[in-house]
């Protein structure tokens, strides 16, 4: 298990999100530069060690003082999700996160964007809820990433997912807001290159209390 305390995020934090492991230079940088947490990927079927989250970067993430949460990685554009899809995918979703060793409690992102065009919002909507179930159970706070092309519109978004914890993309359209809850998380383009992680692997994201009070939930030492 981590060493770390599951914590309501801090409105206000600013943090980033990164494609790569991160180093202990970089973390060292990141920090420096102002940034206090972090969300590091893993995987849909299986976890990739040259970009995925292991147990030994989480507890050296954790011990320069970022907080942490986990995003599953999206499939690639114009894909077709189904509620067995969700159910696989929230099922592997719990399963990493629990592997790297993150206690009940801490937010794990689902990452919803370009679905096929032809998607039916009935599937992304099954597709989300199952996958939200498979995480609840194993006792982690569901969230939903939502980047461009997400299949559902913001009320869809609100009124159809059983998510609370909605991170806005920094190419979310207009169309996609979960009003009235909004935002937990903004996501920005990073700011150029920290501790030798540049722009392409990595982007901002800022922490604000939603619409209707509500946090994300990290890890923090």
């Amino acid at each position: 298990m981590l060493t770390g305390a599951v914590a309501s995020a801090s409105s206000g934090a600013r943090g980033f999100d990164a494609d790569t492991p991160i180093s202990d230079e970089a973390a060292q940088a990141f920090v420096q530069a102002g940034f206090t947490f972090c969300l590091r990927y893993i995987g849909r079927t299986a976890m990739n060690p040259s970009t995925d989250l292991s147990a030994e970067e989480a507890q050296r993430l954790l011990g320069h003082g970022l907080a942490l949460m986990t995003v599953q990685h999206v499939e690639e554009p114009g894909w077709a999700p189904s509620q067995s899809l969700g159910e696989e995918y929230g099922r592997n979703a719990a399963a990493f996160t629990q592997q790297i060793g993150f206690p009940p409690g801490v937010s794990v992102w689902l990452d919803l964007e370009c679905v096929a065009e032809n998607a039916p919002s009935a599937d992304v909507a099954a597709y989300c809820n199952a996958w939200y179930e498979q995480v609840a159970a194993a006792g982690y706070v569901p969230g939903v990433y939502v980047g461009y092309g997400p299949g559902l519109s913001g009320s869809q978004l609100y009124s159809e997912l059983k998510f609370d914890s909605y991170w806005a993309a920094y190419n979310v359209d207009g169309v996609s807001h979960p009003a009235p809850r909004g935002w937990q998380m903004i996501q920005s383009t990073g700011t150029g290159t920290i501790g030798g992680v540049s722009t392409e692997v990595y982007d901002v994201d800022q922490i604000q209390t939603d619409g209707e009070g509500g946090v994300p939930m990290w890890l923090k030492a």
